[in-house]
């Protein structure tokens, strides 16, 4: 059975991928058309299971795939 990755492990992958791109977490939200403090929840763990579409839109501001976020 697989497991999951924790919304902590998401959360923390999005973080090291915006600080490599120097955006703030207001950039980063703006840019990925989701509402900050979603994207504040998500980095610090509060939301462990984001949907699909934010986190396809916080991976495509980022430049990067889900599957980079989430492993």
């Amino acid at each position: 059975m697989e497991t999951m990755t924790s919304g902590k492990t998401i959360g923390e992958n999005i973080k090291k991928a915006r600080a490599k791109l120097g955006l703030t977490q207001d950039d980063l939200a703006k840019k990925a058309d989701v509402k900050y403090t979603t994207l504040t929840k998500v980095e610090s763990g509060v939301v462990n299971k984001p949907s699909v579409q934010t986190m396809a839109k916080i991976a495509k501001a980022l430049g990067v795939l889900i599957e980079d976020l989430i492993k």
